[in-house]
């Protein structure tokens, strides 16, 4: 029963990491439009830049604890 509970609770674990990737990758849209339309108006985007730096770096921490919970729940992990 206990295997059951951590798997579920990994799952869950899986469908919240999904939705941060999914959450960051629009963000990350956004912010690229952004960048578009600030250098389009020939203004400063060095900070908008460093800002999609910082959302890209998230995205990929989020991604690589996604891989960890499919690790987890792979069915060669140690139960």
């Amino acid at each position: 029963m206990a295997a059951n509970v951590d798997r579920d609770q990994e799952h869950r674990h899986l469908a919240q990491a999904d939705r941060h990737i999914a959450e960051v990758k629009k963000h990350i849209a956004k912010q690229r439009d952004a960048i578009k339309r600030l250098k389009a108006a020939n203004h400063p985007s060095k900070m908008a830049e460093s800002m999609l730096s910082a959302l890209e770096g998230s995205l990929r921490a989020f991604e690589r604890h996604r891989q960890l919970i499919l690790d987890v729940l792979s069915p060669q992990a140690p139960r």
